[in-house]
């Protein structure tokens, strides 16, 4: 019954426009009436009298009708008398032949096509309007009726034929991810060398990675080097509001690829209904689950034979049933990883291409200033650096709008025109002089890259310290590192001013929270031991983490606050043991930043060397 809903919509929407189409055509006819100037009628008696006044000029037959015209202008109708002629009956009403020989009198002879529709026309023009009313009405109700018919079919796209195909060329770094799916492009193209051997191709292969690595990239790359259909959809067009809908959908997709095969199906962002069944968190209701299982069954519903791969893209793994991923199903996972500094240098290229570049243009001083980036951010990086160059009226993207617009997608746009005081200009520059003081004398610390107290984003400064190659482990000395810099500032306003702002209030934020780590997830504190301590749980529709279950006693969790305090009490001794034997690099540094506003990497280390710091042991 709830398909009649939509239905009973359109069909009383279809009614109402009726009736405001009636409504809107009575009052223009109305109006036309009313506006129209219709002649005056008379009778024959009338018209003899006028005759023999000597008043008419004209008199037009038209069958038994007269249409008359008066010597002043004045137009009337009148009739004659049926089967006689005018002439006569003018006679008999007394004109006299002198008054009616000064009468011009013509004769118009009704054509048999003009005299049909005279009698045909009020009778059918009526129905012809109820006609066209039920007309209007059905085709609505009909619309409604084919959209409940195809309400649980499949929004599938299918690509093919683009000008320009995306292929594995067009994809840089992911060597393993691509050999991976080459494997699956050739079985497409060539079965037979592989069910000589007896090898069977997985019917389906997961791409797992963080937001913005290239998953859909490559799923496209795919499809361009098969050649085969390639049918995508997003795995929330799956699911609506009617239960059910969402298994007719995936069973109506499942079908269309098997039609086309050998063919690709590419689900996208699939741990929208491929979660944890009876998780029983953010409202998992039966039309999730009963699609999931509908696409568990259609996937070991395959024929042996039937050459159609699943491709399936999420960057949260972790929350999908674990009947989604056993054998037979999804049998491969492709994991993609955020590019090196090498594969970052390949995707600007890519991303460089049919863009002006200038000579001065490095991509590898770019990819080494970009650790973490993603491909997508790269992109974005290089279309930003293509704007700022257009705003700033040059020909050609150079090298500082690239240095530019890494600041812009890290922290956000420029708030130049924010009106900042001397005094906060000056406690800024401190604060931001101290994080790069305590860095550059620590020696665990990266190097700075760049030190700006111009306002970004919710940031009114920022220091940027970068390491010289991607690192896929931490060390304890540089998590110290990090702890002591994160307190510079704090320290450097404390020492300078005697007094301290809410601009390290973040700092704090992620010093305190670094801390915890330490101690309670990694292990680091020699006190707790080789221990973690709570066991995160994650709200699964938020993919989020949302509570902390606490699985050790009060006099652990006193214990873990006391290491925390420590590890915060010597990062913040640290630092201000730095900054107070460093005063006078600390003012120099400070000074430079209120007149320049901003210090490169090379610039800043050419203000610190003359006081030659020594990096000590955080």
């Amino acid at each position: 019954m709830k398909d009649q809903g939509p239905n009973k919509k359109i069909f009383y929407r279809g009614i109402i426009r009726v009736v405001i189409a009636l409504i809107a055509l009575a009052f223009v006819s109305s109006l036309i009436y009313e506006t129209r100037d219709e002649p005056a009628t008379i009778n024959i008696t009338e018209l003899a009298h006028k005759i023999t006044a000597g008043e008419v000029m004209k008199i037009i037959v038209a069958g038994d009708n007269l249409k008359i015209e008066l010597k002043n202008g004045e137009k009337l109708v009148s009739k004659k008398e049926v089967e006689a002629g005018l002439t006569q009956t003018l006679v008999n009403y007394g004109v006299a032949p002198e008054a009616l020989g000064g009468v011009g009198i013509e004769s118009k002879e009704q054509s048999g096509i003009g005299f049909w529709l005279s009698i045909i026309l009020p009778a059918l023009l009526p129905l012809i309007f109820i006609v066209a009313i039920f007309w209007f009405l059905i085709r609505q109700a009909k619309t409604g009726v084919n959209q409940a018919f195809t309400f649980g079919r499949a929004n599938v796209h299918l690509f093919g034929g683009q000008k320009e195909k995306t292929t594995f060329a067009d994809v840089a770094g992911l060597k393993e991810a691509k050999k991976e799916l080459e494997e699956i492009v050739d079985f497409l193209k060539e079965p037979k060398k592989y069910t000589e051997m007896g090898a069977k191709i997985p019917r389906g292969v997961l791409l797992m990675g963080p937001p913005g690595t290239g998953k859909t990239l490559l799923a496209r790359a795919v499809a361009g080097e098969s050649g085969v259909p390639f049918f995508h959809i997003s795995a929330s067009e799956f699911v609506e509001m009617f239960v059910g809908v969402g298994a007719s959908r995936t069973r109506d997709a499942f079908l269309t690829a098997k039609k086309a095969a050998p063919s690709i199906l590419f689900i996208d962002e699939i741990d929208a209904v491929g979660r944890e069944r009876g998780a029983g968190l953010g409202g998992g209701h039966d039309e999730r689950e009963q699609t999931l299982n509908q696409i568990l069954v259609e996937m070991d519903g395959f024929d042996q034979g039937t050459r159609v791969i699943v491709l399936a893209a999420t960057n949260r793994p972790d929350v999908l049933d674990a009947a989604l991923l056993r054998p037979g199903r999804f049998d491969r996972r492709v994991v993609l990883d955020l590019p090196d500094i090498r594969e970052r240098e390949e995707i600007l290229k890519i991303h460089a291409k049919g863009k002006p570049l200038a000579k001065d243009v490095d991509f590898s001083r770019v990819a080494a200033r970009t650790p973490g980036f993603s491909g997508a951010d790269l992109a974005n990086l290089v279309n930003e650096a293509a704007i700022l160059a257009v705003q700033e009226k040059h020909t050609e993207v150079g090298q500082l709008q690239l240095y530019e617009s890494i600041e812009k997608v890290i922290l956000g746009p420029a708030r130049r025109s924010r009106i900042v005081s001397d005094k906060e200009k000056e406690i800024t520059a401190y604060h931001e002089a101290g994080h790069a003081l305590v860095a550059a004398g620590l020696k665990d610390a990266d190097p700075i890259s760049k030190v700006s107290i111009i306002a970004r984003g919710q940031a009114g400064g920022y220091t940027i310290n970068l390491p010289l190659e991607d690192r896929r482990l931490v060390t304890k000395s540089q998590f110290l590192a990090d702890l002591a810099m994160m307190l510079g500032g704090y320290a450097s306003e404390k020492i300078m001013f005697k007094e301290i702002t809410t601009g390290a209030s973040n700092d704090l934020k992620q010093a305190s929270t670094l801390a915890r780590r330490l101690v309670t997830r990694y292990g680091m504190s020699e006190k707790m031991g080789p221990l973690t301590f709570g066991k995160t749980e994650d709200l699964i529709f938020l993919g989020r983490e949302i509570t902390t279950e606490k699985n050790y006693s009060e006099e652990v969790a006193a214990e873990i606050d006391r290491e925390v305090r420590s590890f915060i009490d010597n990062a913040y001794r640290k630092a201000v043991q730095i900054v107070t034997k460093n005063k006078a690099a600390l003012k120099a540094i400070a000074r430079a930043l209120i007149e320049k506003e901003v210090l490169e990497q090379e610039e800043f280390y050419a203000i610190i060397k003359p006081f030659k710091l020594r990096g000590i042991k955080a």
